[in-house]
């Protein structure tokens, strides 16, 4: 337990000279922007994933093979736009791979740009989701996580992919004492979950309870939060912005 708590603490407060520096923390801030954006997009969205691409998979088989609440199109196009976004993220990676803070501030300044687009869109609707609606924040919400996915892949932060858990939770049961194993990074992982489930929560709450557009600005507050804090801790060569 004392393991877990002090990982736990040095993920959200990374000590002097660590190696990612201010990184663990914004990493689980996005982890809770995936939870947020996949919440509306199968909430409010049609029953599809913007960042989830594995569940995207399953529930095109699911609408080939004549599953009511599930749409062809919406997974389709979801991940096209993925792929396009993912993209989009290797160009930006390739331009600023030499600096990690230079290219966290880049993305999340790009995805903040997309996700204020789609609030904008929403509450001129007044949260309604007509069909144009629907598929243009498939679209913008996909690209802004494919994005992210790509950016995320070349920072290297481990057990913060901030997307992809199903590995995280292998590695929590199978790198466990009990298992055998050295438990590496304990409190990371449990955060890394929590972070995205409690995005997902709030997401839901605001979706079901509140406005799309709500849930949405949310998402658009904390990419802002991110691409600021980033920008300002990088401003000097320290160790951690180099790859």
């Amino acid at each position: 337990m004392r393991k877990l708590l002090t990982d736990a603490v040095r993920t959200l407060v990374p000590p002097r000279g660590d190696r990612h520096g201010p990184l663990p923390p914004l990493m689980l801030t996005l982890t809770a922007v995936t939870g947020l954006v996949d919440a509306v997009s199968y909430l409010a969205l049609g029953h599809v994933f913007v960042a989830n691409m594995t569940g995207n998979v399953v529930f095109l088989a699911f609408a080939l093979a004549g599953s009511k609440g599930h749409s062809v199109v919406a997974s389709v196009v979801a991940m096209a736009a993925f792929l396009v976004g993912a993209l989009a993220g290797g160009r930006i990676v390739t331009r600023f791979a030499a600096h990690r803070g230079r290219l966290l501030t880049m993305a999340t300044a790009l995805q903040a740009v997309v996700f204020a687009v789609a609030v904008v869109m929403t509450a001129v609707t007044h949260g309604r989701v007509t069909t144009v609606v629907q598929y243009t924040t498939i679209v913008l919400l996909a690209l802004a996580m494919g994005l992210q996915n790509a950016v995320t892949r070349r920072l290297g932060v481990p057990d913060l992919t901030t997307t992809v858990l199903t590995f995280t939770l292998t590695g929590l049961a199978a790198d466990s004492t009990p298992a055998g194993g050295s438990a590496p990074r304990p409190g990371r992982r449990i955060l890394s979950v929590l972070a995205m489930f409690l995005g997902a929560l709030a997401s839901a709450e605001l979706v079901l309870h509140a406005e799309l557009t709500l849930a949405l600005g949310l998402g658009l507050v904390l990419l802002v939060v991110t691409s600021v804090t980033t920008h300002r801790l990088s401003a000097s060569n320290a160790a951690w912005t180099k790859p």
